[in-house]
């Protein structure tokens, strides 16, 4: 639901102050399971810079006391700290948003020897790859690109109180992937006998906020980079669960299978410029978004709050399964010639070994025709 730049910091219970006190180490094993949870998920690690500690929070009903600590989670065993709970006005409405949509065709080859892995680990697994490029990649800001160091605010009007004017401010961000090499940079060809593979194709929208307490842009393209990894790890998830829970049949007379990711949606909070999201598929109704967020924010939500960022059919993923080989192949349409297309791939296998071999004889009609000189 957190879009890029919004993190779970803890949780927190609402007991008398005699019961608050037994759930203590209920909610340490709490904080580090929550934490351990979503790392599983995470396609990118947090920086040295960021903060360690988690919050625990304790609501005391009789009194209304607050009670706050805080837990290092990098060290396991690591106790309580008190810490000081203080409100801020106008915290929640000084929020910059960065919005992007990124343009993904991610092929994931899925080799035999991981064929006992699931679907879900081995993509994630090749969504690490396409991770690294997101990580190496341009960030331009309003169509600028900016050291990383500057003041993401730079050059914007200020008030007559010498403030900028932050509120509802929103950067739009494109992003551009590294396809050339360095010259020093060297790599390998790696040929893998595959059972199938998984195609991901379309728009993702993304979107990311940082607060308006002189942002950086270093933090801007952070919080922008997290999102995209996010959402699209988050809907491969969500494809897969569903795909379980309905038991789909794999289709036997096709080598394909194509099938929709969930489109984002967003939602307002109240008094706040920041939106959290969800995410619906084709065929769920607006009725059943709204409801899902009723449930899980409970507040009424109403169906003109929400926003859906992406229309059908901008994103999907394909499996081609197949006994023999996996064809890299990202037509619509199941190829009509399998014979010939086996044979193309299985020249593609063998690629390193004619290329090694054509060397090797140009090589020798060199020496050979040097020597007779």
């Amino acid at each position: 639901m957190l879009p890029g730049g919004l993190l779970v910091l803890g949780v927190f219970i609402i007991t008398t102050l005699e019961m608050g006190n037994e759930f203590q180490n209920t909610l340490h094993r709490l904080v580090f399971a929550v934490e351990k949870s979503m790392n599983k998920k995470r396609l990118w690690n947090f920086t040295d810079e960021e903060v360690s500690e988690r919050v625990t929070l304790h609501f005391c009903s009789s009194t209304k006391k607050i009670f706050c600590r805080t837990y290092d989670i990098h060290n396991p065993k690591s106790s309580a700290k008190p810490a000081d709970w203080k409100y801020q006005n106008g915290l929640s409405a000084s929020w910059l948003s960065l919005e992007c949509t990124v343009y993904i065709n991610i092929h994931v080859p899925l080799s035999t020897t991981s064929v006992s892995y699931t679907l879900e680990k081995n993509t994630k697994n090749g969504l690490i790859h396409w991770a690294k490029q997101i990580e190496n990649s341009i960030y331009l800001i309003n169509g600028q690109v900016k050291d990383e160091d500057c003041d993401l605010l730079e050059g914007q009007k200020k008030s007559s109180r010498g403030n900028t004017q932050a509120i509802n401010h929103s950067f739009d961000v494109r992003v551009l992937t590294q396809l050339l090499l360095n010259s020093d940079h060297r790599s390998t060809a790696t040929v893998q006998i595959c059972s199938g593979s998984v195609n991901l194709k379309g728009a993702v929208k993304c979107r990311a906020y940082i607060h308006s307490n002189k942002p950086k842009v270093k933090d801007a393209v952070q919080a922008m980079k997290r999102d995209i990894l996010n959402t699209v790890a988050d809907r491969c998830e969500i494809l897969f669960e569903d795909l379980l829970l309905n038991e789909i049949p794999e289709k036997k007379d096709s080598e394909k299978e194509f099938h929709i990711l969930p489109h984002r949606v967003f939602v307002p909070i109240p008094g706040s410029t920041v939106m959290l999201c969800d995410y619906k598929f084709g065929d769920e109704s607006a009725e059943e978004i709204r409801d899902h967020f009723i449930e899980m924010l409970d507040h009424m939500i109403q169906i003109e709050d929400l926003e859906i960022a992406e229309e059908i059919n901008t994103a999907c993923v394909s499996s081609s399964m197949n006994t023999e080989a996996s064809l890299d192949n990202t037509d619509d349409e199941p190829s009509k010639q399998p014979i010939k297309t086996t044979i193309v791939f299985k020249i593609q296998q063998n690629i390193g070994v004619i290329a090694a071999f054509a060397v090797a004889a140009l090589a020798a009609g060199i020496s050979f025709h040097y020597f007779s000189d």
